[in-house]
Parts: C-alpha cells; sequence; structure tokens
C-alpha cells in the first residue's frame, strides 16, 4: 500500500467521523430538518444497496446476471459509499474469500493478533478499521482476484473515476439541499447529514460486517471460518449481517435463507427479477439447505451472545 493510497484510506475515515462528531451539537440545537433526514435516508439506501447489491452480490460474487448499464449503475452507487474503487473492493473481498480467518484474509480478527482480551480487542479493530492502513497480508490483487472486472473497460472507467464519484455523492446533497430548501443553509446542512454523515454510517454498518459478524453472532453450518449471523444489524445492513448463512453459500442471492431473516438486499434483487431486471439468480433451496445441516449433527449452535 502506497503512503498516498494510505492516507486517503485515513482521510476516507477521519473526515465523515469529524462530521459525526460535529453533528451532535447540531442535533441537540436542531439545526437539521426533514429534509436532512429525508435526504440521509434515501442516499443512505441507495449508496448502501450499490454496495451490498452491486459491489458484494452482483460484482464480487455473481450471485444475479443484469444489464451491462445496471451494472455500471450499482458500480457508481457503491463507490459513492466511499469505500474504494470497485476493482479493489471487489479484488479484497474474494480474497477474504480466498483466505476466510485463515494467513492471506486482508480483515480476519483472529489472525495474528495474539491471545486473551487484548488479542481479541487487536484483532477486533484491525478487522473493522486497522485493516485499511496496513499493507495486504497477500502480493496478489486484481489480475488474480477479479481479471472479469479488468476486462470490462466501462468497469476500469468507473473504479478510475472513484474520485469523482465521491465528490458526486457529496456535491448531490448539497445541490438538493439548495434546490428544496434555496437557502445555502440548507444545503450546507443537507451536505452533513446526508453526504458525511452518511458516510460515516455506511462506512460502520459496512466494517461490522469484518468485525462484530466474525466474532459475535450465531452459527447455523459447518463452514472453514468464524463467520456469524448477526440479527440486530439486519436491517442496517440491508440483510447482510447474515454473513455465516453467506460464507455457507457465497452465490446465493438471498443471504437471508429463513422466512424471519430479514435481507433488504435480497428483497430487492427479488424485485428486479419480477420485473425483469434480473435473470440467473442463484437461489439456495431449503432442500440444500437441509443436506448441508445434515453434515453438522449438532445443528444450529451459538458462539457467543448475538
Amino acid at each position: 500500500m502506497t503512503r498516498a493510497h494510505r492516507n486517503i484510506n485515513i482521510a476516507a475515515v477521519v473526515l465523515p467521523f469529524a462530521a459525526f462528531l460535529a453533528a451532535i451539537p447540531m442535533l441537540w440545537n436542531e439545526l437539521v430538518g426533514w429534509t436532512d433526514l429525508a435526504l440521509l435516508a434515501v442516499l443512505y439506501f441507495l449508496t448502501a444497496v450499490g454496495i451490498t447489491v452491486g459491489f458484494h452480490r452482483l460484482l464480487t460474487h455473481r450471485a444475479f446476471a443484469t444489464y451491462k448499464g445496471i451494472e455500471y449503475l450499482f458500480a457508481a452507487l457503491g463507490s459513492m459509499a466511499v469505500e474504494g474503487p470497485v476493482i479493489g473492493w471487489v479484488t479484497d473481498h474474494r480474497r477474504h474469500h480466498a483466505h476466510a480467518d485463515e494467513e492471506g484474509d486482508p480483515h480476519s480478527p483472529h489472525v495474528g493478533h495474539g491471545e486473551g482480551v487484548l488479542g481479541a480487542l487487536r484483532g477486533l479493530w484491525h478487522a473493522h478499521l486497522g485493516w485499511l492502513v496496513r499493507d495486504h497480508p497477500t502480493a496478489e490483487g486484481a489480475e488474480k482476484y477479479a481479471p472479469d472486472l479488468l476486462e470490462d473497460r466501462g468497469m476500469r472507467i468507473i473504479s478510475g473515476l472513484f474520485p469523482l464519484l465521491v465528490a458526486l455523492g457529496l456535491a448531490l446533497p448539497f445541490a438538493l439541499g439548495w434546490l428544496i430548501t434555496g437557502e445555502l443553509v440548507g444545503a450546507l446542512t443537507a451536505l452533513v447529514w446526508a453526504g458525511l454523515i452518511r458516510v460515516f454510517m455506511v462506512h460502520h454498518v459496512t466494517f461490522s460486517i469484518n468485525s462484530i459478524c466474525h466474532f459475535f453472532g450465531r452459527r447455523r453450518f459447518e463452514t472453514d471460518d468464524e463467520s456469524t449471523n448477526v440479527f440486530w444489524l439486519a436491517i442496517p445492513t440491508l440483510g447482510e449481517s447474515w454473513h455465516h448463512n453467506h460464507h455457507a453459500f457465497p452465490r446465493s442471492a438471498t443471504h437471508g435463507l429463513r422466512w424471519w431473516e430479514v435481507d433488504v438486499g435480497g428483497l430487492v434483487i427479488r424485485a428486479m427479477r419480477r420485473v425483469g431486471l434480473a435473470w440467473n439468480v442463484v437461489r439456495i433451496t431449503p432442500e440444500r439447505q437441509r443436506a448441508r445441516l445434515a453434515a453438522a449433527p449438532s445443528g444450529e449452535r451459538p458462539t457467543a451472545p448475538a
């Protein structure tokens, strides 16, 4: 990792966090309106869908197919979440699955952090944020893990336009705030809430999959990693916190495999399929789930309180 790359990662994490701290007195003094909160909700949903449905289920795991233009739209929306260029994101996540919770996993909380409480805390810190400013433990990059995206000229362009898309993701709430309220103050508060705070929220909800969902929660299937399902993160993560289900069936378009496992990302893909915007949707049947469970006679077993 170059120094410039490391500094960009630090800035991308620190600046939204600073905005979050600054927003606390704004909220206390009621310097926030329904326009700000509505824009925050809409842009949170769109950029989080860009990550979970676009970067993750579509581009990383090819859990469904869609038109090339929609692939590019998802890639642009995910880029506005400020988690790195699309090709780098997919590379890191495919590397994670190739070495899950083993040497070579870029963000495992379980490898090389020591024993006891301090080791656990170091591991959780590394999985949540620390890995963003450290060199990757394996040298292989996109040429090995994401050759399909490297061969796609449009995806290379979107990946290269990452700084511009980040700026667009911040300019959009500013412009909408000004358009709706007609005031500079309205534009600035929209920038803070629907721009920077939205990035802060999407960041830490996503990062919690790397940390919390590999440390606390429940396990249902037999897997070679430490992934867990964490029910209370299901709604903010749009279903990504059924992470153990995902590691058991990585190509599944739906991560919530039981009726009560809320999975908004899976519902988005289902809606796309119904209107003809998605096809070849990978579905894990109940029979396949039962066959996987039969390989683990202990059945569902808790690893820690969820």
